[in-house]
């Protein structure tokens, strides 16, 4: 975000940026052919329903539980081994993420210390607050350098008053930055990649682009992979332009792919219902 920051409104400097707004464009249209189905007018909690738990099993996915969508859909109990705790973790904030959209735009690092402290439930101490200077972080997929926890809490203070502030940016260049820059700071000592995804979840849905919230990224991120998710953060980190707008597509192409999963269930359930 360094690039941007002697713009009076950086994000929308970044939704500038060569090939943003074909990113923009593309997730429009995928957006658009979810909401004009036939089957949303008439099962739309059930297209929420199932985008939310595909969204969970595809976040937890990328921070290393890769479960099958019918293990995620019949598990009672997620207190097992780290993995079932991840995906519990998923499916906790997925529900929670939903009951925060009032509160996000004024006061986004209240929202952002629920999330962990819905996704760490018992980390003690350590829960619902930004790291202290020396504290480990668990984040093992995340292989960028750790800011120190004073740039991390001046950064995640300046990421709440660009949220705060609002702005003409698109919301898919909004959502994009809440996540890559949560990732890149993790300013919580774990959980980050959970809550990051969570956020930008928040945005889209807040921001009007996904009111229903059944176009999950995070089905998207996982059908793209975990190498390409981290290489293209990798270009966000940078802050380079170039870095800036691949991640931003990067995102984008994962909103388009959620979209696309919730209109193939739609079709399911036309068939079903013919």
């Amino acid at each position: 975000m360094s690039t941007t920051g002697a713009t009076a409104d950086p994000l929308a400097a970044l939704g500038a940026l060569p090939g943003v707004a074909e990113s923009v464009e593309s997730v429009r249209k995928a957006v658009d052919r979810v909401y004009g189905h036939r089957i949303m007018r008439r099962r739309s909690n059930e297209i929420t329903s199932e985008a939310a738990l595909r969204g969970a099993r595809g976040s937890a996915a990328l921070s290393g539980a890769d479960w099958a969508l019918e293990e995620v859909r019949r598990r009672t109990d997620f207190s097992g081994d780290a993995e079932a705790r991840e995906v519990g973790a998923a499916l906790r904030l997925t529900a929670e993420a939903g009951q925060l959209l009032s509160i996000w735009r004024q006061s986004p690092l209240r929202v952002l210390a629920r999330l962990h402290l819905v996704a760490a439930a018992d980390e003690a101490d350590q829960v619902g607050r930004p790291r202290q200077e020396g504290e480990p972080v668990d984040e093992p997929l995340v292989e960028l350098p750790l800011p120190g926890a004073g740039e991390a809490h001046g950064r995640l203070d300046g990421l709440a008053a660009l949220v705060r502030a609002g702005g003409s940016a698109p919301a898919l260049v909004t959502a994009a930055v809440v996540h890559g820059e949560l990732l890149a700071l993790r300013p919580f000592t774990s959980h980050n990649g959970l809550v990051a995804r969570a956020a930008e979840r928040i945005v889209l849905v807040g921001s009007g682009l996904d009111p229903k919230s059944v176009c999950p990224a995070e089905v998207g991120y996982a059908e793209l992979g975990r190498a390409p998710y981290l290489a293209a953060l990798d270009g966000y980190a940078s802050g380079t332009p170039e870095g800036m707008a691949a991640w931003i597509a990067h995102c984008g192409r994962a909103v388009t792919l959620g979209a696309r999963e919730s209109t193939a269930v739609c079709e399911a359930l036309q068939r079903g219902a013919a």
